[in-house]
């Protein structure tokens, strides 16, 4: 393990710094995690040659760092993003340094690196793997340790605070003594960066396979209600009855156990997010607290959290959606009918996923879950998604040019007038055709005072 294995694409690439006397090193997470065994195909690269140097070396060569010392080199139809070496003076902002010095040392470059384990780099010729900061032993011992004083390397950018917690996460790595201090000592310094910024690690700690772990790393050093302040009335709010973690500690079992039975990001937010809004609706009772409405509360808050974060709309709309509804108390003795405004109400292609959050939902609770009424209302959606039942206005036997073509005028009486057929139809689906549809809307007018 002391080599790395080099692909013939990246030794040809680094040939051509060769012939100009410069040097090319691999860094970073590609080195660690082959030392971990682990799969990677993001290759970071530093050399000694400059970028206007580097930009010599290669027809097709994109600025996209230059400032910092970075560009990305299109070589043989893949790109590699190349950075020269350098010093940085000091962070006066906690996001940039305010200059940039390059330097022949890689010796220097790797002390301004943030963690050990992350300082690693492998000469791209010959694949001989370079430690100057005990990196492998870290590694063995599972510890993720900031190179130096750690509040130095805090200080410099925030974001490394998050970081540190989202390779824990990945790695189910301890973080060391130190570097666990220092992140609660320097977490202020996190209101300095981005949204953006935020938002991309705090995803990527999610969606690892244990994001459990640092998310009480956060919560411990008061990292967590920095970068999503939300949370602070769920820490420590007592719930009772069958719960026996207050509202913030079940947020965090319910993320961690959404591994099991959900990949996609917007479940694995929703379960962390799905009871949020409990401190906002509280209300305590003699043996326990109540927190009625509390989904609808957790939705509106899930919206502001996350479009502060800068998600996507699609993102904000399914995981809202998804707090929303993951109260839904199904039983055995539903009516079909009540299963169809289910669907409905939900949207079919959201129950799969609404699904996995209740299952890690029960799991956080009871420590395994019962699926026998999910599978049990499962096979009842099937049962209908097979006979066809209509579940929408688009599913009717008629439309809006159907019932204009009774008379009935364009606009909020037709919306209405399809509203009340759909709502029949989700009760009796075989008054689903065009006659008898026609029909209930002529009455349907009546009722609403209109006369022919």
């Amino acid at each position: 393990m002391n080599v790395l294995p080099i692909p013939p694409v990246i030794r040809r690439f680094a040939q051509h710094f060769a012939n100009a006397g410069f040097s090319l090193y691999i860094v970073g997470g590609a080195v660690r995690d082959h030392l971990l065994g682990l799969k990677s195909e993001d290759h970071d690269f530093t050399t000694d040659a400059l970028p206007k140097e580097v930009m010599k070396l290669f027809k097709h060569v994109i600025p996209t760092g230059i400032e910092h010392g970075t560009v990305t080199v299109h070589f043989e139809k893949q790109s590699f993003e190349v950075t020269t070496f350098r010093s940085e003076a000091e962070y006066l902002d906690g996001r940039h340094p305010s200059s940039v010095s390059f330097i022949p040392s890689l010796e220097e470059d790797l002390k301004r690196r943030d963690f050990t384990i992350n300082a690693f780099a492998a000469d791209c010729q010959s694949g001989r793997i370079i430690d100057l900061h005990e990196g492998r032993k870290d590694l063995k011992n599972r510890t993720i340790r900031a190179i130096g004083d750690p509040r130095q390397r805090f200080a410099e950018d925030a974001l490394r605070i998050l970081r540190a917690a989202r390779i824990a996460a990945k790695l189910n790595f301890s973080i060391e003594e130190r570097t666990l201090a220092a992140m609660g000592e320097m977490r202020e310094n996190l209101n300095k960066v981005s949204a953006e910024r935020i938002r991309d690690e705090l995803f990527k700690l999610v969606l690892a396979d244990h994001p459990g772990r640092a998310l009480a790393y956060l919560r411990e050093q008061g990292v967590l209600t920095v970068i999503l302040p939300e949370f602070k009335g769920s820490d420590g709010l007592y719930q009772g009855g069958m719960h026996h973690e207050d509202v913030l500690s079940h947020s965090i079992s319910t993320c961690q156990a959404s591994v099991m039975y959900a990949t996609s990001l917007e479940v694995r937010l929703a379960s962390l997010l799905h009871d949020i809004g409990k401190s906002e609706v509280v209300v305590p009772t003699d043996d326990r607290n109540t927190f009625n409405k509390h989904d609808v509360a957790g939705e509106r808050i899930t919206q502001s959290l996350l479009r502060r974060l800068k998600a996507s709309n699609e993102q904000v709309k399914l995981v809202s959606h998804l707090v929303r509804h993951h109260m839904f108390d199904y039983q055995s003795d539903w009516s079909d009918s009540a299963v169809r405004r289910f669907i409905t109400r939900v949207g079919l292609e959201f129950i799969p996923q609404l699904f996995q959050l209740r299952i890690a939902d029960q799991i956080a609770i009871h420590g395994k879950a019962d699926t026998s009424l999910i599978d049990e209302l499962g096979n009842r959606i099937d049962a209908i998604i097979e006979a066809r039942d209509a579940l929408s206005i688009k599913d009717l036997a008629v439309n809006g040019n159907d019932l204009m073509s009774l008379g009935i005028p364009k606009g909020q009486r037709i919306g209405a007038t399809l509203t009340y057929l759909l709502d029949t139809v989700l009760d009796d689906p075989g008054q689903n055709n065009r006659e008898q549809l026609l029909d209930l809307a002529q009455k349907y007018q009546s009722l609403l005072g209109f006369t022919s």
